[in-house]
């Protein structure tokens, strides 16, 4: 998608539309500063090819802070105009960038429901030449990472997983501190109990993830008691209330604008974590026979916002940062040389 966004039309349109809900929507930013900041970013994007530069004149460069936004609210403009009139058959829609979703309700007639679904289709591509590509009318269908599934009066859910996806976890053997393989058990556990609708598909899915590990190397009496852990705290998750998991949200993310980062490469014969947490509370936290860190006032006699230290850790060169070089200086003829 990204592209196939020209500059001009879309520098226009969004210009435009910031303009337009200064006043209405939004009131935290100046209009011709946000805008006059779009034009450098779109219309100077740099690129380094070997020893030449280059600026792309078109399209929304990769990479770029704004460039997510850019293009949801690019072609929202074109959608707010369109979508209205095929209100009797969209019954329901979504976008995240350039991946849609939505559940179209057929017309009685199969001929006529084939021709107004084909006028939707070119009504969606109405809009400076962007092209989409629309799958078959179906009652299931894979959206993002589930495949979803219309079933009578429901909607059933499972993971959806790429038949080329080769699942290379880390081995356990890698030089990786011991936190990542929790994190990836918990992370995926609490995955596959939100996104599967049925407790066969849940089942079915850990025991996927389980085989998965084991297959890498990890034994089954190391990772079968988190797994457990992380299926309890899934449960736990899914059964609070909005408010619940909006207050715990709410303590976690106070929690950690009192926390500092301490970014660490990892190395196996160093002092461990816990080890690291303990002289952080023993010499600048708690220190016996002190005053405690959040305790202390800065020269504004304000108390240090300090509660808590993060190992924040980073890995060691590995084989792929070494047969995986991307520089392609010094390796024949520069580029430049290529364009006389």
């Amino acid at each position: 998608m990204y592209t196939n966004i020209r500059t001009g039309p879309a520098l226009t349109h969004i210009s435009n539309l910031i303009r337009h809900e200064a006043g209405r929507s939004f009131h935290h930013y100046d209009t011709h500063a946000l805008t006059d900041a779009l034009q450098i970013v779109f219309k100077n994007n740099i690129l380094k090819f070997g020893d030449t530069y280059w600026r792309q004149i078109s399209g929304t460069g990769m990479g770029i802070a704004p460039a997510p936004p850019w293009a949801t609210i690019y072609y929202a403009i074109h959608e707010n105009r369109v979508l209205p009139r095929w209100s009797s058959n969209i019954l329901f829609y979504r976008r995240f960038i350039d991946d849609v979703i939505g559940i179209w309700t057929c017309d009685i007639c199969p001929e006529r429901n084939n021709t107004l679904w084909t006028s939707f289709q070119l009504d969606m591509q109405q809009w400076y030449g962007m092209e989409w590509e629309f799958s078959p009318l179906s009652r299931t269908c894979n959206y993002m990472d589930l495949t979803l599934t219309i079933t009578g009066h429901s909607i059933h859910s499972t993971l959806f997983e790429k038949p080329q996806n080769l699942y290379l976890y880390l081995p356990p053997h890698s030089s990786h501190p011991k936190g990542p393989l929790q994190s990836l058990i918990f992370g995926n556990i609490l995955r596959i109990h939100r996104l599967c609708s049925t407790q066969h598909e849940i089942r079915k899915h850990t025991r996927a993830f389980h085989h998965r590990l084991t297959n890498r190397g990890y034994h089954t009496a190391v990772i079968t008691p988190i797994f457990h852990k992380a299926t309890k705290n899934a449960i736990a998750y899914t059964s609070r209330t909005a408010i619940e998991q909006a207050t715990r949200q709410q303590m976690l993310t106070s929690k950690t604008d009192k926390t500092v980062f301490f970014h660490l490469q990892f190395h196996p014969q160093d002092p461990t974590a816990r080890d690291l947490q303990h002289v952080w509370q023993q010499t600048v936290a708690t220190p016996p026979n002190d005053v405690p860190l959040s305790n202390l006032k800065n020269i504004d006699g304000i108390n240090v916002p300090v509660q808590s230290l993060t190992i924040a850790y980073s890995r060691p060169a590995n084989l792929r940062n070494q047969f995986s070089i991307r520089n392609i200086e010094n390796r024949g003829r520069a580029v430049s040389t290529y364009l006389n």
